[in-house]
């Protein structure tokens, strides 16, 4: 263990105490996880926490109690290994060791003969939630925040038994959801209803009496009082589950996440094999998996996300933020009512819309209380915040309303003209210190501010599509923006519960920009004569969340063809303008039908004779990336190359695995082959060199 325990690690302890419990003749022992952090700095386990808690665990067998139980700090259960030492692990036996020693640790709460709780009071995660597997009984909070097998998302497989307990506890169904398809949707969490329905936990509790609850009911188990069912394991659909998941993810991925096959292979070991059998397997599929480029992108990509992201780079101090008391927001489409109620939510502040017509307004308010009709009947919301969230939401043909607004925000037409047409008019009616803020995708705010008065209070505003879903902001500052207008839109992206990068006011920022040279060199490739199908094919190997040709559909032709327009007039010599994306734009036709490209958009082509292979358009576009990325550093678009990663992963849902975009051109050569270096140093993102 002295190579193991020479990591940087936030040792998690595990501290014993006995608990006299009515009704039993022994007191239980409570071990609870604590790194001695609030919450915001979560229990993980390292060599250190493991090497704690088997002490801990012997130290509460001796006593020979009535049971024992394991919870967590407030809030926070445990969230799984310390993944950053990850990277300090010398060679493959200290991973296969790191891998036997968790295994080693929790099996003897698994293996005891003394009945074994976990008190799932809080976020569990990775081998927090393996822990509480190993567990014969467990509770489960409502307040439990997150509960995930996340790891494949990382690049790794869960490693402490859970690919071999979870699908013989809940089937193999739930657990390939929970170990591979949630994962690799964009990390998605159960809630904790979910997770009790599953059959992840035997009891649901409230979580204001959380701890004596589950101390009650564990009595009540151990008295024999309660009684603990679980439904037979169907492993009759075994194979064909994991057959179909496997297409899945061929189709998807195309081998591009190792990880994801890694753990159907070891869900495939957990029908049959016996658990020493499985667990093996795992620490040998962990210890292949820790020194591969994918987790490197992985943990730098998790890292960027969970640190980065809340500490946004070049943003003012905050104590110049001014207090925002009421929004105001230009527009009433989609958009601009997918902000309102965005606003509403989060500000919990007076939020009014305007249009040209009352039957626009009528319509954009009448969308925000469908919306929360909705959550309420699904049981997101209850009646009370909808009643105050209809008090907040207004609307009005009269602009005036606007006067005794903190912040209006437009989404209007994508127009320059228009958008200094209606600032020239809100500036006559704001009060002074109001900042103006514009959801434009690509358009310049030093432009659009240029005419005004006071052009320092306008600063950009880019939000993305689905605006409740996607968690990046683009906060842009024109040339004229003053501090004061950068803190409170940062301040105020905060409590919209964004991650918000501060991006230079140049051709469609970041996303846009990069986005549209990727599609720039697709579609140039098919205007050569390449088939709209091979063309499509050729990103498959990156295992993006979605195929150009769905992707463009997603943006929408008309748009992607004006955002194209835009950079065109900015960098003619990268951003050309393809009349086939114009064609498809103006057909007003999907590109994709159930996914398969629509035959009556490609007869509306007209392309050359030099048709690429699915290599070369593959790698045309990621010349295409590195040359722009390399550019928008040397612009200082953003402060890092880091940055530009952020906002792909968040705002474009590129994968962890590729760690975002620059560590995938470094790792495949590309970036040094087109600008003559990497975007990152070896080591970062990727092995030491």
């Amino acid at each position: 263990m002295s190579a193991l325990a020479a990591t940087n690690e936030v040792v998690t302890r595990a501290l014993l105490r006995q608990v006299n419990v009515p009704g039993l003749d022994r007191p239980a022992a409570l071990i609870t996880l604590d790194n001695g952090f609030d919450h915001t700095k979560p229990n993980s386990f390292g060599p250190g926490g493991l090497t704690s808690l088997d002490e801990a665990i012997t130290a509460a067998l001796a006593a020979n109690p009535a049971f024992v139980a394991v919870t967590g700090k407030p809030y926070v259960f445990c969230v799984g290994a310390d993944i950053t030492s990850l990277p300090q692990l010398a060679d493959r036996e200290q991973a296969l060791e790191i891998g036997r020693l968790g295994h080693r640790v929790f099996a003897r709460l698994r293996d005891s003969e003394i009945p074994t709780f976990a008190f799932v009071n809080g976020a569990a995660m990775g081998g927090g939630l393996e822990l509480a597997l190993h567990c014969h009984y467990r509770t489960l909070s409502g307040g439990a925040a997150a509960l995930a097998l996340p790891e494949v998302s990382l690049g790794l497989i869960p490693g402490w038994g859970g690919t071999q307990l979870l699908p013989n506890l809940i089937g193999i169904p739930a657990a390939t959801q929970v170990i591979i398809q949630n994962p690799l949707m964009q990390n998605k969490m159960l809630k904790p209803k979910q997770a009790a329905e599953m059959g992840i936990a035997d009891v649901l509790l409230e979580p204001a009496d959380f701890l004596e609850r589950s101390l009650e009911w564990a009595a009540g188990v151990v008295r024999g009082e309660v009684t603990v069912t679980r439904p037979e394991v169907d492993k009759d659909m075994w194979a064909g589950v994991l057959y179909f998941a496997r297409q899945t993810l061929d189709a998807r991925l195309h081998g591009a996440v190792p990880a994801a096959y890694k753990a159907l292979d070891l869900l495939e070991t957990a029908k049959d094999a016996d658990f020493a059998t499985g667990t093996a397997a795992e620490d040998e599929a962990l210890a292949d998996l820790v020194f591969s480029e994918e987790l490197r992108s992985g943990l730098y990509a998790f890292d960027l996300v969970q640190r980065r992201a809340k500490r946004p780079a070049g943003a003012p101090d905050k104590g110049l933020a001014r207090p925002v008391t009421k929004v105001g927001i230009v527009g009433a489409g989609l958009m601009a009512s997918q902000l309102a109620l965005l606003f509403a939510r989060r500000l919990q502040v007076p939020v009014v819309m305007t249009d040209l017509d009352q039957a626009r307004v009528d319509k954009g308010v009448g969308y925000v209380h469908t919306q929360i009709e909705k959550a309420v009947s699904k049981g997101r919301m209850d009646k009370g915040t909808a009643a105050k969230l209809y008090g907040l939401v207004s609307g009005s043909v009269d602009k005036g309303v606007f006067a005794d607004a903190d912040f209006v925000i437009e989404a209007v037409f994508e127009d320059l003209g228009v958008k200094k047409q209606v600032w020239a008019e809100l500036e006559k009616i704001v009060k002074p210190e109001a900042v103006l803020a514009t959801n434009t995708s690509s358009l310049s705010i030093t432009a659009m501010a240029e005419e005004l008065e006071h052009p320092e209070r306008v600063v950009g505003f880019h939000f993305f599509n689905p605006v409740a879903v996607l968690p990046l902001l683009e906060i842009v500052r024109g040339e004229r923006t003053d501090d004061a207008t950068l803190a409170t839109a940062f301040a105020v992206g905060k409590q919209l519960k964004k991650s918000s990068v501060l991006v230079k006011d140049a051709p469609a920022f970041v996303v846009n920009r990069l986005l549209t040279r990727f599609l720039g060199a697709v579609f140039a490739a098919v205007d050569a004569g390449t088939p709209l199908e091979v063309a499509n094919r050729a990103l498959d190997p990156l295992g993006l969340p979605m195929r150009p040709l769905a992707l463009l559909q997603l943006v929408g032709p008309a748009v992607a063809y004006h955002v194209g327009g835009t950079l065109h007039a900015a960098f003619p010599d990268r951003f050309g303008v393809s009349e086939n994306l114009k064609r498809i734009a103006d057909s007003g036709q999907p590109i994709v039908v159930d996914d398969q490209i629509n035959d009556e958009v490609a007869k509306l082509l007209v392309v050359g004779d030099q048709p690429l292979t699915e290599e070369q358009v593959r790698q045309n576009a990621l010349d295409a990336l590195a040359q722009e990325i390399r550019l928008m550093l040397d612009e200082g678009v953003v402060a890092e190359a880091q940055d530009i990663d952020l906002c792909m992963i968040l705002g474009a849902g590129w994968p962890f695995h590729l760690g975002g975009v620059t560590p995938y051109l470094d790792r495949t050569g590309t970036s040094e082959r087109v600008t003559g270096r990497r975007f990152l140093p070896h080591g970062v993102a990727s092995l030491p060199a």
